[in-house]
């Protein structure tokens, strides 16, 4: 039977991909390596990482905020065996509901590892070995991601010293202390995770900043309050080896600019310096698919490879690796193969650092208006001058919105505070449809809330705060 369209891969961007092409009448099927839908994301990323962000944090308010609030509930005692039970249980929860949408679409499933074999041609290999052929009029390739490791070191990963982000989600105890190679998303939420726990957390980056890529004063802000829970910074180090010690783990690193090499020691230490696109025996050389030169599939502005009908989406393709970026795309790519007019822009993405207090970022940063020669007007406000915030005891961060001087367009958003990965998709909706800092600013926001520190920061963009 031949298909309309093969999604090889289920992650959010492949099981999205597969959903809407579905939903749009296309005959439809999946080939999913993993016994579970869902990829990293689901089972060993964003889901896991995410309950247990959570879980922690309520231990910390727990253990900090609770008796200033009238709350006396003593020193809490960690139960870390539930809390990972609570975690493997939000998974299942997830994959489970995921294998319901494929029955509800009827979406055919594959399982074994994909391999494009040529023009409207897949291989699936089971574990046996043997090869199923699917004939397919549309491919599209959504195999993720992998852990990247450090460039010129040879990180011997055993998920129990030496982790990665997959083993930092499974120890079975807090450890003493965590160096974190990488001062990432994920190196930074994944140390917060076991510092709110009780680990002392090292971080331990390449750059002279945190987040490299976000918004500068951001970033040295967000560095502060990190430094407030307890966490040591080294930053533009570069490190040359990660191996086992008497106990525990050890890293060596010298100044990235040149100096004296160092070495540390910690119980644990947990390798978050990125993660590489995923193509291993996809068959890509073979079929005559083209790859940059940090081997990601390439593609133009309609997510098509160089060859006819097959299509790339997600973490393997160029842009940021994001989940919600992979499932723009693998709607505009159903879209596109149903005759549609799809589309991603990529200028409204948001990003968010699910630590605590949150991180959450859309569009330009001032350093690229910087040097892009842009002329902007920035409008910033702080939590602390925020009624809601005060009442909850959450006034860390401030809201910063860059707006083009001539126009008023909001050019960028960034976010520092309690809840800003959700209070950042006003700012979404706002820049998708061309919006200015005065649309926000006039457009009435509920008393008190922290999304009012949006709105004055809008009012200081292009006038002047009212409650500060």
């Amino acid at each position: 039977m031949a298909y309309d369209v093969v999604v090889i891969g289920t992650g959010p961007g492949g099981y999205v991909c597969a959903i809407k092409a579905a939903q749009l009448g296309l005959k439809t099927a999946v080939i999913e390596k993993w016994a579970t839908h869902g990829g990293t994301c689901v089972n060993v990323g964003c889901i896991p990482s995410k309950a247990l962000l959570h879980a922690s944090e309520a231990f910390m308010e727990a253990g900090h905020s609770f008796a200033e609030l009238g709350v006396d509930v003593g020193t809490p005692k960690l139960n870390l065996k539930k809390m990972l039970e609570h975690k493997n249980r939000t998974v299942e929860q997830n994959t489970k509901g995921l294998d319901f949408l494929m029955k509800k679409n009827k979406i055919d499933v594959f399982r074994g590892t994909g391999k494009v074999l040529g023009q409207g041609k897949v291989g699936v290999a089971g574990e046996d070995g043997k090869v199923q052929e699917i004939e397919t009029k549309n491919i599209v390739i959504a195999t993720g991601s992998e852990v990247a490791g450090i460039p010129g070191v040879d990180v011997k990963f055993d998920e129990k010293v030496i982790i990665s982000s997959t083993g930092a989600l499974e120890l079975a105890k807090v450890p003493d202390s965590m160096i974190v190679v990488g001062g990432g998303v994920i190196g930074l939420e994944l140390g917060s995770v076991w510092a709110r726990l009780g680990a002392k957390v090292t971080v331990v980056e390449y750059l002279d900043t945190i987040l490299g890529g976000m918004d500068g004063e951001v970033a040295k802000q967000f560095q502060r309050l990190l430094a407030k829970q307890g966490f040591e910074f080294r930053l533009g180090a570069k490190v040359t080896d990660v191996s086992k010690a008497k106990k525990g783990a050890k890293v060596t690193f010298e100044p990235a600019k040149g100096g004296d090499a160092e070495t540390l020691e910690a119980d644990v230490v947990l390798v978050a310096t990125g993660r590489k696109p995923y193509t291993e025996g996809l068959g890509l050389q073979e079929a005559g698919i083209e790859v940059d030169d940090r081997g990601r599939v390439k593609t133009d502005h309609h997510l098509r490879t160089n060859i006819s009908g097959i299509y790339a989406i997600g973490d393997v393709i160029a842009g940021p690796m994001l989940a919600h970026k992979a499932e723009e795309e693998g709607v505009a790519v159903a879209e596109i193969i149903a005759g549609q007019a799809g589309h991603v822009n990529y200028n409204v993405i948001p990003s968010v650092v699910y630590t605590s207090p949150e991180v959450a970022s859309i569009g330009k940063t001032e350093e690229e208006l910087k040097k892009a020669g842009v002329e902007y007007a920035v409008g910033k406000f702080p939590f602390t001058a925020n009624g809601r915030a005060r009442a909850m005891l959450h006034t860390d961060g401030f809201v910063k919105i860059l707006a083009d001087r001539k126009t008023d367009r909001v050019l960028g958003v960034h976010i520092v505070g309690f809840g800003a990965g959700e209070m950042i998709h006003e700012a979404a909706v706002l820049m998708e449809f061309g919006g200015s800092s005065e649309d926000l600013a006039r457009t009435c926001h509920a008393h008190p809330t922290m999304s009012e520190a949006v709105k004055e920061a809008a009012l200081g963009a292009f006038a002047k705060p009212i409650h500060i």
